[in-house]
Formats: C-alpha cells, sequence, structure tokens
C-alpha cells in the first residue's frame, strides 16, 4: 500500500509540529520534519514528498504580525518550487499559524495571487481564543474535507479574524465554492452563514469562515487544530459522549488516500 510522504515545514517558534506529524502518521504516512533553513538551502528537498504541512505555533514569535515573516520568506524564496510542488498534483496544509502563513505568503491562496485575498487579524474579543468550536464544510472541493459534514475541534489563536479584501473577493470565493469550512452553533449546523455570536465565532471572521481551499482544492487553510482531535479521549467529554474517532482524524484520512 502507498505510503505517502509528509513534509512538515518547521520555523523558530513553531509548536504544533509534532501533533500534525502524529496525525499524519496515524493516517498512515510518513512523516519527515524540515526547518525553513533547510529548505531555503537546498529548495529541492521538497520534491520528494508528496504531502506539505506548515503546522500551528508562533513562527518567528508573530513578532510583525501572525506568519508574516515566514509567509515573507516563502513568497520572496520558495515561491517557484511551491507553486511546482502544488502544479506537480501534490497537497498543502496549512493549520491556524501555517494558514495565516499561507494566505500573507499570497503564493498559494488563491492560486497566484499578486495580491492577497484576505488576511487573518485579531480576533473581536481582543485576547487569545483557546475554546472547541463547531464547524460546517460547505460543498466538495476541498480534498481534505472529502466525506465531512461536520467537525467539532479546538482552536487557539489570537489572530484568526478573516478579513477579506473587499466584499467582491468574498463573493467571488463563495461563488467558487472555495470556503469550505464555517464557524456554526450546535443547534443549526444547516445554516453556516447565519451571523453567529460570540464565542460560537470565536473571533469575528467575516461569513464565520475558519478555512478556505484554492481552486485545485488541494491547497487548504484552516483555523482550527484538527491535529487535536485524532483519538476519542481527546474529546473533552470523551466520557460521557464516547466518539469511535476523532474528527480531525477523518481530514488526514483523506490526504492519505489522496495518493492511494
Amino acid at each position: 500500500m502507498v505510503q505517502p510522504r509528509v513534509v512538515l515545514l518547521r520555523a523558530p517558534g513553531t509548536n504544533a509540529d509534532q501533533e500534525a506529524g502524529f496525525a499524519f502518521q496515524t493516517a498512515g504516512a510518513q512523516v519527515e520534519f524540515l526547518h525553513i533553513n533547510a529548505v531555503l538551502e537546498n529548495p529541492a528537498a521538497l520534491e520528494q514528498f508528496q504531502i506539505l504541512c506548515v503546522p500551528g505555533g508562533f513562527s518567528y514569535g508573530d513578532d510583525i504580525s501572525a506568519g508574516r515573516i515566514l509567509a515573507n520568506q516563502m513568497r520572496h524564496h520558495l515561491a517557484e518550487q511551491l507553486r511546482a510542488f502544488k502544479d506537480a498534483g501534490k497537497l498543502i496544509l496549512g493549520i491556524c499559524n501555517g494558514f495565516q502563513i499561507l494566505i500573507k505568503s499570497g503564493v498559494l491562496l488563491p492560486d497566484r495571487a499578486e495580491d492577497p485575498i484576505g488576511t487573518l487579524t485579531l480576533n473581536d474579543s481582543g485576547k487569545y481564543e483557546d475554546r472547541w468550536v463547531n464547524l460546517r464544510v460547505e460543498g466538495d472541493r476541498s480534498v481534505f474535507l472529502k466525506g465531512i459534514e461536520s467537525m467539532y475541534l479546538p482552536v487557539a489563536h489570537a489572530e484568526g479574524k478573516f478579513v477579506p479584501r473587499d466584499q467582491a473577493t468574498f463573493e467571488q470565493l463563495e461563488r467558487a465554492g472555495q470556503l469550505v469550512l464555517r464557524y456554526c452553533s450546535a443547534e443549526d449546523a444547516s445554516n453556516p452563514n447565519a451571523e453567529l455570536p460570540y464565542p460560537l465565532n470565536p473571533n469575528g471572521a467575516c461569513g464565520n469562515v475558519a478555512g478556505l481551499c484554492d481552486e485545485s482544492g488541494r491547497v487548504l487553510g484552516l483555523m482550527p487544530h484538527p491535529e487535536r482531535f485524532i483519538d476519542p479521549t481527546h474529546h473533552p467529554r470523551w466520557t460521557r459522549q464516547k466518539p469511535t474517532v476523532g474528527d480531525g482524524l477523518l481530514l488526514f484520512q483523506n490526504a492519505v488516500a489522496y495518493f492511494r
């Protein structure tokens, strides 16, 4: 059985790479961890992998803004290699800080954008949000979210509010089916577009957007942490609700199954 090779891209301040690596290994992939400096020295190293994951954390301490420094490194030094990686039919995943990096790089979300389609900025609450949220998957464009209708996952961020460049950009993304993950309420997951109060929408994201994909569906960025709900015992109420599998594991299994 084919085991796709996954590279976890690390930078100073990355802190969720081990959890993401465990999730991919549990799903059946081979995992390797590479520091951004090693990739900058040898960009061709990316060619040996089928999946690239940019995990969560605080890359470079988020000193300028969340993900900005690593995003600039990718934009100015790795754009050609990253586009070739995607054009080869491979998968790219950005989780939390990784999502911030992908969207601020303007390289991968969306395709070949001269300017970022939007940003992920400070939460409306003005504080770091660490809580579990309900999510609704919209459409079937994303490879990672195939067959998933809803998820219950934790978020942990201070700059997770999705703000599009303008209303026209938001409407274009919506028409294209790229706004693939939205915050919702547990009682009414069928209408993720309804305006949600805090903390159901934990950061005030426009349109309750929690994640989006590129036009191909092979690049996904999301603010929640699927790697933190892999085993049923990760659920905060697992002794009462007794889930049979972690919601997040399905996402990683979809990525691995794509190459089988």
